[in-house]
């Protein structure tokens, strides 16, 4: 059985809570295909991270031991970005306010040329020979290269894990290409609602406009505007000490994970 987790919101719709207490219940692996945090506004998760001589972000830590089997969190979360704020400026892949400044994908690293590179990243990280990228078309070469291949793999693993949990980012409908899902879960605050897998590929689909399009990211707003949930039940809100514990949120969102498998 794989599970798919998106989020309706695309700042903080609790998909991680909500995944953490779905492995705790099914004794399942998690799964974060893609990930990323801002050198600022995540500097805590990053210095934790980089002082490791590593890269990884709090949600991929939190899904990686909730597991039921021992892995690290880039084993689990293949591809994670660094951003940076640009205030004023236009940021790197059109974003405005913030710029794209390092990938690792699976242990090594693709960075852009005309970013400002942490001095800690630079003194942690094995940055020397990696991949110098000054365009969003660089950008798409070194991903066919090298993202790519590290997605497929995991695809392989998550094909194999029984149970799999697999978690989306933002409001991204569908974090990893080619994976068929059975069940998917789009968390909101307050509820949950359920879809079925096949139905919500299809969707997928349509939002896209074509099955080889792999420029655009659905939106989940998008894919389920069209199609009827199999069920939506509400969530009761959480303490921090709550969430942090998964057999707790295991037990508080039983009925939405009773809809859900």
């Amino acid at each position: 059985m794989t599970l798919l987790v998106v989020g309706a919101d695309r700042v903080d719709a609790g998909k991680t809570t909500f995944t953490v207490g779905l492995l705790a219940r099914l004794h399942g692996i998690g799964f974060k295909p893609r990930a990323g945090n801002d050198y600022w506004f995540d500097h805590g998760d990053y210095r934790t991270a980089v002082t490791e001589g590593r890269l990884y972000g709090k949600d991929a830590r939190r899904l990686a031991a909730a597991s039921a089997e021992d892995v690290d969190p880039e084993a689990i979360n293949p591809v994670h970005r660094l951003w940076r704020p640009a205030p004023g400026g236009n940021g790197f892949l059109g974003r405005a306010d913030r710029t794209f400044v390092l990938d690792r994908i699976g242990e090594e690293f693709v960075v852009n040329a005309d970013a400002t590179i942490p001095p800690s990243a630079s003194e942690e990280l094995p940055l020397e020979d990696a991949p110098r990228v000054a365009s969003v078309e660089a950008l798409n070469r070194v991903t066919r290269e090298h993202h790519l291949p590290a997605l497929d793999a995991l695809r392989e693993r998550i094909e194999a894990a029984e149970p799999a949990v697999v978690e989306s980012y933002g409001d991204v409908a569908r974090p990893l290409r080619g994976l068929a899902v059975d069940r998917v879960a789009v968390v909101e605050p307050e509820r949950v609602r359920v879809y079925d897998g096949d139905r919500y590929d299809t969707a997928c689909e349509v939002a896209t406009g074509s099955p080889l399009d792999g420029q655009l990211e659905e939106r989940v707003s998008d894919v389920v505007e069209p199609i009827e949930s199999v069920a939506t039940v509400s969530l009761p809100p959480l303490t921090p000490a709550e969430r942090a514990d998964p057999d707790v949120v295991a037990d508080a969102y039983a009925e939405a994970y009773d809809a859900l498998v």
